[in-house]
């Protein structure tokens, strides 16, 4: 049976997005003639990402509850009262054969209403600590797939199914060349090339961290693609050079990984699993404002095992040139976190969690 139909929700950033769209398009492979509807929250980053990637998107009028009486806590009923009868609609008219929720607000809504019409559905917790929609769904769906171990203190044991977290499939095989990844970029191949990612919504800590030691990289003889975010884009722009990249965000990310010879990076759950995969030396810098400082908790997964560093945001001042240079000066150091980082590495999480989803149509 080829005409299946799914819908995949989630979103918000793109630790929620491109799991989705990587699921999406296994589902796609192995189903050529499946129809597909994606259900995210009404201006958040999906409603541009996932017509990007080539599938349709409804949006839901929902925000998530914010820590202090604003306007927008206010309006939350109103907002999911409404997302529950439209998310009610997308379900009764497009009749889904499965619902795959990946995280995010939007995926509260859609799947209570699939769960209330029986339809099967599958989580897909990302990170460490489970975000609070997946906890409220847990008991509703049929299966739920995670990356860590140690998530029977969130979800019904025998519903927990250890896949990984899906990632792009260009950043499995990275196919560009060094020499081809640096031409992209218009970098020196004589020089090492230090990759800074802030995440998709881009990381004011990190952004200043590298303004502030711009001439400290040159002195190393490094030269940096940094990925600043769209709402920093403007304020960082003018730091453009010869040995300075800077982007909003990174279409490319597989050339992007290719070229870099050390990264700085957010701990979001997307950003460990691609760099278990990528092994290279990484530096994380959790956000310290993430809910149940979860990133700080993905990082500590991998320093555990020997796999990448960890600099919290208020020890960056104090910690970040020692720690940088103590591995920049060990190419034995080096090629530690590279082998440890890759050994835990998950690449066939895409393919094993659709295989999940097929069990829950059967």
């Amino acid at each position: 049976m080829g005409n299946y139909r799914f819908i995949l929700s989630g979103g918000g950033t793109g630790g929620h997005i491109y799991p989705a769209i990587a699921i999406a398009n296994e589902l796609k492979r192995r189903y050529p003639d499946a129809e597909f509807l994606f259900v995210g929250a009404k201006d958040r980053m999906e409603m541009e990402k996932v017509p990007q990637a080539g599938y349709k998107i409804e949006g839901l009028w929902i925000t998530g509850i914010q820590r202090k009486l604003t306007l927008k806590n206010l309006l939350f009923p109103i907002k999911l009262i409404s997302s529950l009868m439209k998310a009610n609609s997308i379900v009764s008219k497009f009749k889904p054969h499965a619902v795959i929720g990946t995280g995010g607000f939007a995926s509260g809504p859609l799947l209570k209403m699939a769960t209330v019409k029986g339809v099967p559905c599958l989580l897909q917790e990302q990170n460490s600590f489970a975000g609070i929609t997946n906890k409220l769904l847990k008991d509703k769906v049929e299966k739920i797939c995670v990356a860590y171990d140690g998530m029977e203190q969130f979800f019904p044991k025998d519903k927990i199914v250890k896949t990984g977290n899906p990632v792009r499939s260009d950043l499995v095989t990275l196919n560009a060349t060094k020499s081809e990844a640096l031409d992209y970029f218009e970098l020196d191949s004589n020089r090492k090339t230090l990759l800074v990612l802030g995440g998709s919504l881009g990381a004011r800590r990190i952004n200043q961290l590298v303004a502030d030691n711009m001439a400290y990289f040159e002195s190393l003889g490094l030269q940096v693609i940094w990925q600043c975010g769209k709402g920093y884009y403007d304020t960082y722009k003018g730091n453009q050079s010869a040995t300075i990249k800077v982007h909003a965000f990174l279409n490319s990310m597989d050339k992007a990984y290719v070229a870099a010879d050390f990264i700085i990076s957010r701990a979001g759950a997307g950003a460990v699993s691609e760099l278990c995969l990528v092994g290279k030396p990484t530096f994380f810098i959790p956000s310290p404002v993430v809910a149940e400082d979860h990133q700080t908790k993905n990082a500590l997964s991998l320093v555990g095992h020997d796999a990448a560093v960890m600099i919290r945001e208020s020890e960056l001042d104090e910690k970040f040139k020692g720690e940088f240079e103590a591995v920049l000066n060990s190419a034995e150091k080096q090629a530690t976190l590279s082998k440890n980082s890759k050994a835990l590495a998950l690449p066939n999480a895409t393919a094993d969690i659709c295989d999940e989803i097929e069990k829950i149509i059967r």
